[in-house]
């Protein structure tokens, strides 16, 4: 019996759940870290455009959610969820210890991006492997999972921010670069408490013989990255977006066209049922609508970052809060209301008032769009007197985060349960790749919407609010999809 997912408790979770919740939060730690100085340090440092800084912004955080669609079908594949969460981490730790030289920027970015990819969607899928398909513990256990995610996401802008932005930039980004490193160690150190979730059948736990391959994986990440830098270089007048569009593509074909032409028809899996066809299509569905929600969220690191830095008075007490700290409250609130809300669906999902998935989600997206309500009415205020008080950010940020964890946690949970075990990867990939495509658009918002009139805020309203209504007006007929059974 495997460890992690022996029976226990009710209300006792598999003891894996520990290492990936402390790997996890550091993992994030440095992401957010990260996260919190990149367009500030962008603009005051670099001197790079407003538009311009949010644009690297919006494509360095599309890509860290595309990424995980290639990185979640590999490990399905060859490498095995455990395995590529390792070299994943690995990969991610030079990449933020490149950060703090300012002339390896690209360089560093591209690492982070290639190493998330492999990191984010098998640790994610990992959680749900600690569990039988039908655990009652599962959301519970995503939800305490999402806990470890937000406790990271806190610390790194108090830790990274004030560094970067009090001490020296280079110093909060190498901060960011020791807690990939804690994680890493947390993974590797207590993994056998993990059982054998997230290892392919016959394989081993990651060891000192797999140093060489986790070393090969980074050299060759490195190098990727300066092959891309330098195609792109040699096509300046081709946009972006078709860049991203041809390199998914190439990415698909090499790693599906070898089962098209026939080389693993052998060991082909069966094909999938018509149920499981309908939870493939009703989790796609649901994809598809989340990129409206966060195309809003991501707004948090880049136009609310700025409002911050610029628009916001932050003095108190003689001193000048670092802008980066009202990232901050999000985590905060999310870890002071998830054990609220993760009681709050046992016993809904308990009562006669019970609410699908998709249906939760769809109300997290309202009140998403409510949240910037509030902050259209505080670029207005901004624009008469210059400067607003904080505490219509953290207004703004308290009702993104309600609407996050009706949302992301109940998404992941959907993800894991629903989709077939040969897909399990692949579609986290895919739920994290709608990130991908909404933080791309997040951050190429504001260009798109000049001349036109219409105040970003206000479209952020209507797109959130509106996806949210039709998320609701479909949910009887996804969560049909999705309960199918053979």
């Amino acid at each position: 019996m495997n460890p992690a997912t022996s029976s226990s408790p009710a209300l006792q979770h598999p003891a894996g759940l520990k290492v990936i919740f402390m790997a996890e939060m550091w993992e994030r730690f440095s992401y957010y870290g990260m996260r919190a100085l990149l367009v500030v340090y962008c603009v005051n440092a670099l001197g790079l455009q407003r538009a311009d800084a949010l644009a690297l912004y919006g494509l360095y955080t599309g890509l860290v959610y595309l990424t995980p669609l290639v990185g979640g079908a590999l490990a399905d594949r060859w490498l095995g969820t455990r395995h590529a969460a390792v070299i994943g981490g690995a990969i991610m730790m030079l990449g933020h210890f490149a950060m703090a030289f300012e002339p390896l920027l690209h360089l560093a970015l591209g690492l982070l991006v290639i190493g998330n990819g492999f990191f984010k969607p098998n640790t994610s899928a990992l959680v749900g492997m600690l569990y039988a398909q039908d655990d009652p513990r599962r959301a519970g256990g995503y939800t305490i999972f999402y806990m470890g995610v937000n406790v990271g996401a806190f610390l790194a802008p108090l830790v990274a921010g004030t560094l970067g932005q009090t001490v020296g930039w280079h110093y909060g980004f190498a901060s960011a670069g020791v807690g990939m490193a804690l994680g890493l160690v947390v993974l590797l150190r207590w993994q056998h408490l993990l059982g054998d979730a997230g290892l392919r059948p016959g394989q081993p736990p990651m060891g000192w013989r797999d140093v060489p391959k986790v070393i090969a994986f980074c050299i060759g990440a490195a190098v990727f990255t300066m092959a891309v830098l330098g195609i792109n270089a040699l096509m300046p007048g081709v946009p972006t977006w078709m860049k991203l569009v041809g390199g998914v593509a190439l990415v698909a074909a090499a790693l599906w066209l070898p089962d098209q032409l026939g080389s693993a028809k052998a060991s082909a899996p069966p094909p999938l049922t018509a149920a499981e066809r309908g939870r493939v299509l009703g989790i796609c569905v649901v994809v598809f609508f989340v990129i409206f929600f966060w195309m809003g969220f991501e707004q948090a690191g880049g136009s609310l970052a700025l409002f911050a830095d610029q628009q916001t008075d932050r003095h108190a007490f003689g001193w000048e809060i670092p802008s980066s700290w009202f990232q901050s409250i999000n985590p905060a609130v999310i870890v002071l209301l998830a054990p609220a809300f993760s009681t709050l669906w046992t016993r809904l999902d308990a009562s006669r008032f019970a609410l699908s998935e998709p249906a939760k989600q769809g109300l997290g997206m309202i009140v998403l769009g409510l949240g910037f309500v509030v902050m259209a009415s505080a670029q207005t205020q901004a624009e008469l007197h210059g400067t607003v008080g904080p505490q219509w950010l953290a207004i703004v940020y308290t009702l993104h985060t309600i609407g996050e964890l009706m949302l992301s946690p109940v998404g992941l949970a959907l993800a894991s349960r629903f989709a077939p075990a040969r897909l399990g990867g692949l579609l986290m990939g895919a739920w994290l790749a709608a990130t991908g495509v909404a933080s791309y658009l997040a951050g190429s918002l504001e260009t798109m919407l000049a001349g036109s009139g219409i105040p970003p805020y206000v479209f952020l309203f209507g797109s959130s609010f509106g996806a949210g209504a039709v998320l609701l007006l479909l949910s009887p007929w996804l969560n049909r999809l999705l309960m199918r059974r053979d």
